[in-house]
């Protein structure tokens, strides 16, 4: 049978409640439990999100692995934890028991996960040497970063110096997007996960293509969460603005061309729309995700590429296990 890498899960390090309310502003998560097995992340005094032991007991994680065929997960931090919106210095000590816990984690159990960083990205030369401390002591395989930084797309100027050292030290990048686009009009039907995480993904992706940022480091490896979004539907819209509106053209090459640059998670529900990503960017470039342990997650891990029809032996190993350990660097592993 194949192996199987879920490229998409999300952790968080019980104690780290004892940190952030150390910290002045309400915008700081904290962990409530609310019995043995469970706990509300709050921000604000308000629940952002139920979660259970699954998000911090690595233990209860290798159970739900074995029940659901799984081998390995790629371990990175909660989005609402990057808080980009912080002092430099306090995101990153918050960023640095994270990244500590993530580590700790891969180290007790290596054949079971593979750990992604967090940067206190408001402040690149404080985010580099983060993601320095990551790749070169840690031994993380990549960073985790959102879609934005308190409203700045990620083509701005003030980035590029980030980016190239991704792209100099090999450090593969996920991209999940946070602090969405049109958040005031989204209380109601949980749209900000539905409606508003997609768009929001599709704009980041948009930035860095146009934005030149995909141009300037062909060898930067990024990962979009979600499937990327809405940005593969987009793409024929963006290929004809960059048509039409020649005083906009910044890039050798349509929008498109440089799509084929990223990485995709497999989340995207459905057959057909996995089947398009496929027919876009080719089996290499799709990775297997499932949003563990939240509810919004596919179950089993891997289930959308087990329901798709068509796809040869060669491309479901590729897409379930062997696309992610190529982007992350990592050899195969064998279980334990």
């Amino acid at each position: 049978m194949e192996m199987r890498v879920d490229f998409h899960t999300h952790i968080i390090p019980e104690n780290f409640t004892e940190l952030t309310k150390r910290f002045n502003g309400e915008k700081w998560p904290t962990l409530e439990r609310t019995c043995a097995c469970g706990a509300n992340i709050m921000v604000a005094g308000k629940v952002f999100r139920e979660v259970t032991d699954q998000v911090w007991c690595p233990e209860k994680r290798i159970k739900d692995m074995e029940q659901e065929s799984v081998d390995i997960q790629v371990l990175s931090p909660i989005p609402v934890t990057f808080s980009y919106w912080a002092p430099a210095g306090e995101a990153e000590v918050l960023a640095r028991v994270q990244n500590d816990f993530i580590a700790e984690t891969v180290n007790m159990f290596p054949t079971k996960f593979i750990g992604l960083g967090a940067v206190p990205l408001q402040n690149v030369e404080v985010a580099i040497r983060e993601m320095d401390r990551c790749k070169h002591e840690l031994r993380l395989s990549g960073i985790e970063i959102g879609t934005n930084v308190n409203g700045v797309n990620l083509d701005d100027p003030s980035f590029i110096e980030f980016f190239q050292c991704a792209e100099q030290w090999d450090v593969p990048l996920f991209i999940h997007p946070w602090e969405t686009l049109g958040k005031e009009r989204m209380p109601r039907h949980n749209l900000m996960y539905t409606v508003g995480m997609p768009s929001e993904t599709a704009l980041a992706g948009a930035s860095l293509i146009l934005g030149g940022v995909m141009e300037k480091f062909p060898k930067l490896k990024i990962c979009l969460a979600h499937g990327g979004g809405a940005l593969p539907y987009l793409l024929p819209r963006l290929d004809q603005g960059f048509k039409v509106w020649p005083h906009l053209r910044l890039l050798d090459k349509p929008p498109s061309h440089y799509a084929k640059q990223f990485y995709y998670d497999s989340l995207v529900n459905e057959p057909v729309n996995l089947h398009y990503l496929l027919q876009n960017f080719g089996h290499e470039k799709i990775i297997m995700g499932s949003d563990y342990p939240f509810l919004l997650r596919e179950v089993p891990p891997g289930k959308v590429v087990d329901e798709t029809s068509e796809l040869t032996k060669e491309q479901i190993e590729c897409i379930l296990g062997k696309n992610a350990l190529r982007f992350l660097n990592v050899p195969v592993k064998v279980g334990s």
